[in-house]
């Protein structure tokens, strides 16, 4: 049977260190990298994703330390345990606080080491248990606002309205930035389960296994670190709403389990062998094209039907600019509160600055511009200057271009702009900073990089 693994990379300059590490872990039933020095593991951890990072302090150009502040933060941050021979308070002191779970001197027990990454990974899965209810407990007080007035925003709402109060699985289709989770919000928020909780997954931030395990949960004793049973999402969510994000991104083999739930409530959890029962509602969303998914057998067609009983279509922004106005005057009077600034309107020539723009990131774009036009404005308006990173499209020069072309030219000068920082980039984007990593290794790709 299957099991979540963890997946470990040793970074260490000793080439011996690392080959015992490697094959002491792997015979533990870890999944076990390694890298010779900081520069090559800061490449392994933007290409993979780990959960605990076994790493050395002492080490030529970036030492431990750095490697430390350097790793991006995210959901999936690993664990870090250091492992030095450097065994002084100082350099402990300076681990724990740049970011690492643990500390362990060199030579250390092998059973000692693996009993730290099983306290590591179930330290992680706590963390993120915590965030989870977090989320819930936020969006339980929140109250999710839609606003527009193109036919397409006015149509989606009266969908919405229809079905949220059944039971009905509902997808939610639309690109990037355009409001997927806000409207599975709303749904919940209108529908007969709104006293019960939303619990919400991205299936694409998890491997499969991980996946599986958040979702239908786990025995105690199932794999490595499962010292104690946990709960899946679906036992979570039971009476409530469970909202699988990215739903597209799914791996097969967890396509025919989740059908099965959804056919019968049933599920067992992984290394159980009782079938348990749950009665939730699904609400699904994708950005990605899942009739093309399915042509290629990528994505179950059985699982989509069962998934697509109502289809909510999100319009890209580009294509509603009535609703364009609207939006930033609510994203304003939000900012400008959240801000404590006097900042009350747009002048017309910045409303058309606006207007004419392409949302590439669409809504959540649009969001994230207004919130730095707020911060930069000097008086109660805001006026072009304050959007003078904005550049309206050239309509001649844009003629017969293919849109993915637009898209690459929109990225770069974005890149531009922010000095190469994609985190920023993606801010101002509004994508996240796994589609812009995607889409800038497929222009390197194109361009024979």
């Amino acid at each position: 049977m299957d099991s979540p693994e963890i997946k470990i990379l040793v970074v260490d300059d000793e080439e011996p260190v690392r080959r015992l590490l490697k094959n002491e872990l792997t015979r533990k039933g870890f999944i076990v990298d390694t890298a010779p020095d900081g520069v090559t593991a800061l490449k392994a951890l933007k290409k993979e994703l780990f959960d605990v990072v076994l790493l050395d302090i002492v080490m030529p150009d970036v030492n431990g330390i750095e490697v430390m502040r350097k790793m991006e933060a995210g959901p999936k941050k690993p664990q870090i345990i250091v492992l030095t021979g450097q065994a002084t308070v100082d350099t402990a002191v300076l681990a724990m606080k740049a970011g690492a779970y643990d500390y362990l001197s060199k030579p250390y027990k092998t059973d000692e080491l693996v009993l730290l990454i099983n306290r590591a990974c179930s330290h992680a899965n706590l963390e993120r248990e915590n965030k989870l209810l977090q989320q819930e407990m936020t969006r339980s007080r929140g109250q999710a606002e839609m606003v527009g007035r193109s036919k397409q925003f006015t149509e989606m709402l009266s969908l919405i309205k229809k079905s949220a109060p059944t039971d009905a699985t509902v997808l939610i289709m639309g690109e990037s930035g355009t409001g997927k989770e806000l409207v599975a919000n709303i749904i919940w928020r209108q529908s007969k389960r709104s006293k019960k909780p939303m619990i919400a997954l991205n299936c694409a931030s998890l491997s499969e296994h991980l996946l599986e395990s958040e979702l239908f949960g786990h025995e105690k004793g199932a794999f490595t670190s499962a010292f104690q049973m946990k709960n899946g999402l679906v036992e979570v969510a039971d009476g409530g709403t469970l909202f699988l994000d990215e739903i597209g991104d799914m791996p097969q083999n967890l396509q025919a389990k989740l059908l099965r739930f959804l056919d019968s409530g049933e599920f067992r959890r992984v290394g159980g062998n009782r079938n348990l029962k749950v009665n939730v509602r699904l609400i699904s969303a994708t950005n990605k094209d899942l009739d093309r998914h399915i042509s290629s057998g990528a994505f179950r067609e059985d699982l989509f039907f069962r998934l697509n009983v109502v289809r909510l279509s999100l319009t890209p922004l580009r294509e509603r600019p009535e609703d364009i106005p609207v939006l930033a005057e609510h994203f304003l009077s939000i900012y400008s509160k959240k801000m404590d600034k006097a900042v009350n309107k747009f002048s017309p020539e910045a409303m058309d600055l606006l207007s004419s723009y392409h949302w590439h990131g669409n809504v959540r774009e649009l969001e994230n511009i207004v919130e730095r036009a707020v911060i930069i404005s000097e008086g109660k308006t805001i006026v072009p200057s304050d959007l003078a990173f904005l550049k309206p499209p050239a309509q001649p020069e844009s003629k017969g271009r293919r849109l993915e072309d637009m898209e690459r030219l929109h990225i770069t000068e974005v890149l531009k702009e922010t000095g190469g920082n994609q985190k920023k980039a993606s801010e101002l984007l509004g994508i996240d900073r796994k589609t812009l990593y995607l889409k800038l290794r497929q222009y390197d790709a194109v361009n024979g990089k």
